[in-house]
């Protein structure tokens, strides 16, 4: 996927693809045929009339020309608080350049299509969010095949622009299954707008249960299609307010969601933002490496991606870039190189490090939490919540003695340890205590991990950390800052040397880890979620993963696949224990 270009330019400066041999958009007039087919194909504005939130689903993103009109006609027509959300796949991106080389066509288009490029996808398989606050609007890119892309999608389309390439050519993009995951992706009365009127396109969507029907084509094209989904398009959920326990990265993670998707975030915490484990003065924001590269490495490369994303709105809270993955095991050299290779992770965004078998985490970070969470949190509530009761109008957070603290319409519980006193149907956290050292005015390394790790802070380095699972006290170790001496020492001995232990600060707090160490992040019953169990990952994972969540509050599209959703849902130690159940005891239990 890392290969050439996907396109070459013609002659006449049209682009055309190399591997399908088709011309990306139609040399008469692109963005005619765009607003043609698509847009009017589509019904739209007048499909989004009165709604709060509207999904469109595209299949061949290509040069960006459709989602840049889409964006054009939303930007000028959408209802007041209304958000768009668009689903488009993409096997074959683009680069940026290519792109903007492409729609610079169209000078009309150029405010929305300097945003888009400014924020353009990158290339590695998986799911791409492209966030414009500035259009009330959210992008999800899937990098890959159609089939696989609507497979784990679990949104349900308004409007479908199917544009990949003409059938004779990609008679893959129209196969059977395809359209019948497009059907069963779309929300009732969902239109479908398409180029071709080839009879397989045609058969394939009425057999999907689309009614079809020949429109006037655009252009040279005497013909195009529209489709209609049956039922009638569902009234959307009234304005949601959402009550966020927490106010660590978690708490801070799901309010930022929950306002980009147009909800309403009320953060209620203790002891206010950062007071526990997010309160450090450094933070990694590294991705896990599972050399299986399966579901695990695709949740860990996706969430990778995302924190990055989002942390580069805020340069002022960048410590550093760029960390060296240092080896400490036989097996590492191995399976670094093995996830270097892949194409869950951006082109040129670690490398092997041949001379010692570690890796360079290129895009990697040093965080300061700080103006994170003050940027994400907001105006905080401080409380202590001791219940949550929930009525037909939504849910109640209460103190110890009975009162009122705040109302919601969802909670999204974030609180660490403390999210399992308030659900009963919580799984089990284990407390992990975790004490880091830091040195002042020594000048630090470049950022390194190797189980322990040494980062830059704001003056000298940080370095640690323990990790002492089921212990909960939070006063500082003497001990334990040898202990990370003596791991800061096994790889950085003369680091080690020149700083004296007399000297150093430090910080103990408490972690929740889940008993297979992966995140926690659905819903726990209706209207509550739950958002924890990072151990100490918590900065790269929790952005993602409250994206899925605030989705699920608010009934918009989560950016996180079907198959990576099962893995971080509290309900799968219950479902595991039920199949287990179910069938029956093993040969070594009889």
């Amino acid at each position: 996927m890392y290969a050439d270009s996907p396109l070459e330019w013609t002659e006449d400066g049209q682009p055309r693809s190399r591997r399908f041999g088709d011309i990306y958009f139609s040399a008469h007039d692109g963005l005619a045929e765009t607003r043609a087919v698509f847009l009017q194909g589509c019904d739209l504005p007048q499909a989004w009339r009165g709604r709060r939130r509207f999904v469109v689903g595209e299949l061949g993103f290509g040069t960006g020309l459709n989602v840049a009109a889409l964006l054009d006609l939303w930007r000028r027509e959408r209802p007041a608080d209304a958000h768009l959300h668009i689903f488009t796949v993409e096997a074959y991106p683009l680069s940026a350049g290519e792109a903007a080389r492409a729609l610079s066509a169209w000078p009309e288009l150029a405010e929305t299509a300097d945003l888009l490029i400014e924020r353009w996808p990158g290339r590695a398989n998986g799911l791409h969010r492209i966030d414009l606050p500035e259009f009330a609007a959210v992008i999800d890119l899937a990098v890959m095949e159609a089939a696989e892309a609507l497979s784990g999608w679990t949104g349900r389309a308004d409007a479908w622009f199917l544009d990949g390439f003409a059938p004779a050519l990609n008679p893959d993009m129209w196969r059977h299954e395809v359209l019948s995951l497009v059907a069963a992706r779309s929300a009732p009365g969902a239109m479908a707008a398409t180029f071709t009127v080839a009879g397989e396109v045609r058969r394939g969507l009425a057999g999907a249960g689309f009614e079809v029907a020949k429109r006037p084509g655009f252009g040279r094209k005497r013909e195009r299609l529209e489709a209609r989904a049956p039922g009638r398009a569902a009234t959307d959920p009234t304005h949601a307010k959402v009550m966020i326990i927490g106010a660590g990265i978690a708490g801070a993670s799901a309010a930022r969601a929950v306002r980009a998707l147009g909800g309403e975030a009320v953060v209620i915490d203790a002891e206010g933002p950062g007071a526990g484990a997010s309160g450090n003065p450094a933070a990694l924001v590294t991705p896990g490496l599972d050399a299986g590269l399966g579901a695990k490495a695709r949740l860990f490369a996706q969430a990778f991606r995302s924190g990055v994303r989002l942390y580069a709105r805020h340069p002022e809270a960048i410590l550093g870039q760029g960390v060296r993955q240092l080896a400490a095991k036989p097996g590492d050299a191995g399976r670094f190189a093995r996830v270097a290779a892949s194409d869950l992770f951006e082109p040129g965004s670690m490398q092997a490090l041949s001379a010692d078998g570690g890796l360079d985490l290129c895009a990697a970070l040093v965080i300061d939490p700080a103006p994170i969470l003050a940027a994400w949190c907001g105006q905080s509530v401080r409380a202590r919540v001791a219940r949550l009761d929930r009525d037909g109008a939504g849910w109640s957070a209460l103190d110890a003695e009975g009162r009122l603290i705040a109302r919601a319409d969802a909670v999204i519980l974030a609180a660490g340890l403390g999210s399992q006193d308030l659900a009963a149907a919580a799984p089990a956290l284990t407390a992990v205590r975790g004490q880091l050292s830091w040195a002042e005015g020594v000048s630090p390394p470049r950022a390194a991990a190797w189980g322990g790790y040494v980062v830059p802070a704001r003056s000298g380095l940080l370095f640690g950390a323990t990790h002492d699972r089921g212990e909960t006290g939070s006063d500082l170790r003497a001990a334990d800052h040898a202990r990370n001496l003596a791991t800061l020492a096994a790889k950085f001995p003369d680091l080690a040397a020149d700083i004296d232990p007399a000297r150093l600060g430090g910080r103990a707090s408490i972690r929740a880890a889940s008993a297979d160490h992966l995140p926690l992040a659905g819903p726990l019953e209706d209207g509550l979620f739950l958002l924890s169990g990072f151990g100490g990952r918590g900065f790269t994972q929790a952005p993602l993963l409250a994206e899925h969540v605030a989705a699920l509050a608010l009934g918009a599209p989560s950016p996180l696949p079907a198959a990576l959703q099962a893995l971080v849902t509290p309900s799968r130690f219950a479902e595991r224990a039920a199949r287990r159940a179910h069938s029956g005891p093993t040969k070594d239990a009889l």
